[in-house]
């Protein structure tokens, strides 16, 4: 594993195609992380392919597009976008999940019901259940719909007890799958300090029904399986740059790509370098921007 302030042997030689996480690399929250655009400029000069892939699922590819625009990164296309809410989508499409004649049940925010409508699964749940109760008094039941075969559990934060409850009814009684956008414990909502991510939602969902779920974000490889199939890449030849080990770095180690780990989001250097991480990256660096930093040093670290 090498640190290095200066990664551009690296990046020309080694490298075609960038597979960049979002939040923590290109922006935190809703602020634009200082340098992005120019560096992904002069790696598009260089003749790089870019792509931007995120575990988040409250945004479709289409929401997704929008806040690029908003960042002033307006010349990031939309087919180079690709999140966890597309993932799960993708994911019921290669399963013929629609051939099955069932739907879907939605935790998560509008970015998975947009996703679904583009491929004309139905689903109920999601923002419509914000703020539901479940009857709790005596003999009180949620009574749900038995056509459910499938519940997709995202980040979403209005989570309530009656999501989980009609979440655990379906899955325990009526073996709907268990499908997961993303294991992330935490997640930048805002730039001030980090908050519970979707790991916390898929717990509740775990806890209650005994189950693990299929993950289609990070680390699965399902979204490189769709580059890949789409673009005919060389695996080789695709760096994945992202701030967690657990997701962006096992994603790139687990499946045959390079890896890169910047310090900007939830990754201290404490934590990288501790004796207790067991998840190593190829390189590291503070940032992107560090791509084009033009005094060169260079560390090797065991």
């Amino acid at each position: 594993m090498f640190h290095t302030k200066n990664i551009q042997y690296f990046v020309l030689d080694k490298v075609d195609i960038f597979i960049f996480d979002c939040d923590g690399v290109i922006w935190r929250g809703d602020s634009l992380i200082p340098g992005i655009p120019e560096t992904l400029e002069k790696l598009r000069q260089a003749g790089k392919k870019c792509f931007f892939v995120t575990n988040n699922s409250t945004k479709s590819r289409a929401g997704y597009k929008k806040k690029f625009d908003g960042l002033g990164l307006d010349s990031v296309p939309a087919e180079e976008i690709f999140s966890s809410s597309f993932a799960a989508a993708a994911y019921l499409e290669q399963t013929k999940f629609k051939e099955t004649g069932k739907k879907a049940y939605v935790i998560g925010e509008i970015g998975i019901c947009q996703e679904l409508d583009l491929i004309g699964v139905p689903y109920i749940g999601g923002p419509d259940d914000e703020g539901k109760q479940p009857n709790m008094g005596s003999g009180g039941r949620l009574e749900i719909d038995e056509d459910v075969g499938a519940v997709i559990v995202g980040f979403d934060r209005h989570i309530n007890y009656y999501k989980i409850q009609y979440a655990q009814l379906a899955i325990n009684e009526h073996d709907a799958q268990f499908i997961a956008t993303n294991l992330d414990a935490v997640t930048h909502l805002t730039d001030a300090q980090e908050w519970a991510g979707n790991g916390s939602m898929v717990g509740a969902i775990k806890g209650c029904t005994g189950q693990e779920p299929v993950v289609v974000g990070k680390p699965s490889p399902l979204m490189i399986d769709y580059l890949e199939d789409k673009y005919g890449m060389d695996r080789s030849r695709i760096c994945m740059v992202g701030d967690r080990l657990d997701t962006d770095v096992l994603f790139g180690t687990d499946n045959g790509l390079q890896s890169l780990l910047v310090l900007s989001g939830v990754t201290s250097e404490e934590k990288l370098l501790s004796p207790e991480n067991a998840i190593t990256p190829d390189f590291y660096a503070d940032t992107i921007n560090d791509f084009f930093v033009s005094s060169p040093v260079q560390s090797e670290s065991s």
